[in-house]
């Protein structure tokens, strides 16, 4: 069972959430909140989450502030941005933040609940609305290097787990299939981290997607 809080300002839109993950037997609200501040109150009162989706937009404490905090005192939560703001600075914030989730609020429901699955097995998501541009901006951003794919020696071995994680397949699954370890595909996934110079996972599969690695 996944667990799941709710963070938006608007009530209307907490009760639509609610309703569309009711519909799900794998995902339970285990509480709400109107800002920042009542769910990090709700956190240290003992409510338990796998995964956060959060309003960018909230008073007391907005998205990006409520994420610093919950991974500062609660790194087991992953958090997802649920906000109508697609401007190109926004969305680096949220990834910059360590983020792995920004998805507009014109997705479908279908997304949204994938997003959740997705995220609560610790792998990126990217929103279908954010344009190539936009990841290729983000995987660029002053805290990544400037590297190209012509000057990484990537291994056969390090392709293959690469474009695994790409796929959406957890270091468990990508080690089954290939016949080893856990620890060695965490192994060749923050190798591949380090030769890139990425902040993490999501910016590593935008440098592939940037320079074709994934075809």
């Amino acid at each position: 069972m996944i667990r799941v809080l709710l963070a938006d300002d608007h009530q209307l839109v907490r009760r639509g959430l609610r309703q569309v993950l009711a519909q799900e037997t794998d995902l339970k609200v285990t509480g709400e909140g109107a800002n920042g501040q009542e769910i990090i109150e709700l956190l240290d009162s003992g409510v338990e989450a796998d995964v956060l989706l959060s309003d960018l937009n909230m008073p007391v404490m907005n998205g990006l502030e409520l994420a610093k905090v919950v991974q500062d005192k609660y790194p087991e939560i992953e958090v997802i941005l649920l906000t109508i703001q697609e401007e190109d600075s926004y969305i680096q914030q949220a990834f910059q933040a360590g983020i792995k989730s920004y998805i507009f609020k014109t997705a479908h429901e279908d997304e949204l609940v994938f997003a959740i699955r997705q995220v609560a097995r610790h792998q990126p998501y990217l929103c279908a609305g954010l344009s190539s541009n936009v990841i290729q901006r983000i995987a660029t951003s002053p805290n990544v290097q400037s590297v190209t794919a012509e000057e990484i020696d990537f291994s056969e071995r390090e392709i293959e787990v690469l474009r695994l994680i790409a796929a959406g397949f957890t270091n468990e699954e990508v080690a089954d299939k290939l016949f080893t370890s856990k620890r060695t595909v965490e192994g060749y996934r923050q190798s591949m981290i380090d030769k890139t110079g990425s902040r993490n996972s999501l910016a590593l599969i935008s440098f592939a997607m940037r320079n074709g690695l994934l075809a």
